[in-house]
């Protein structure tokens, strides 16, 4: 792979369902940080790497002052969060040059494998996005809600062979994703992914990983405490 790699990480968020005094992402995992760690995978993985790190302006100072206080040197540009997630990779993307392959990675998925990424970035040689996607274990039904709240069948039937759950890093050729990002906000735009097929963009799909879980709620934490 001739371009260099960046990487976003979005950690811009306030975890309001964690309950805890302070962002998730600012939550001890084996003794350190959940964003150092995230980080730390992705160093593994490609050890040139050049870091946009989306953090809330009220976290900025504290996070500075963390990465000084414990001597992480890892080098990073850091930008405050928008209004949503839309809005704070569009700012990151503001600071990645065009002809890179960037990532683009939640900071509370701090188990990503640093052999996933080091796969993927073997596979974006010829492709213009790359998506890591599990498939769904679980049963799936459609419900209907009733105007008291109760749920009802609906009639819909999904079949669970077609239904995959998307994970990060989502991986791009800098430029395609840099443009699909002028596009108007939507709130269809869940991830990177549904940002850069609005625009056109291929996407290539590849197998994720199971333990690359995201860290949301307090049971989240306890169960990637015992996979760490």
């Amino acid at each position: 792979m001739d371009r260099k790699f960046y990487l976003v990480v979005t950690a811009g968020g306030t975890g309001t369902r964690m309950g805890a005094a302070v962002p998730k992402q600012f939550l001890t995992l084996g003794g350190k940080p959940i964003l150092r760690r995230t980080m730390e995978a992705f160093e593994k993985a490609c050890p040139s790497l050049k870091v946009v790190t989306v953090l809330p302006s009220a976290s900025v100072a504290d996070w500075k002052d963390y990465c000084f206080k414990s001597n992480y040197n890892l080098p990073q540009v850091i930008v405050e969060g928008g209004l949503t997630r839309f809005h704070s990779v569009q700012a990151a993307l503001s600071r990645v040059p065009d002809g890179v392959i960037v990532a683009v990675h939640d900071g509370v998925r701090p188990l990503v494998p640093p052999e996933l990424i080091s796969r993927m970035i073997s596979e974006m040689e010829d492709k213009e996005a790359l998506i890591p996607v599990i498939p769904s274990v679980d049963t799936l039904r459609v419900l209907s809600k009733g105007d008291g709240g109760e749920l009802a069948a609906s009639g819909r039937v999904i079949d669970r062979s077609e239904i995959f759950a998307v994970q990060t890093p989502q991986m791009f050729r800098s430029e395609l994703l840099k443009a699909a990002y002028s596009q108007p906000y939507d709130t269809a735009f869940t991830d990177d992914s549904s940002v850069a097929e609005r625009f056109g963009i291929k996407l290539s799909f590849t197998e994720g990983v199971r333990t690359n879980i995201k860290i949301t709620t307090p049971e989240d934490l306890v169960l990637a405490e015992r996979l760490l």
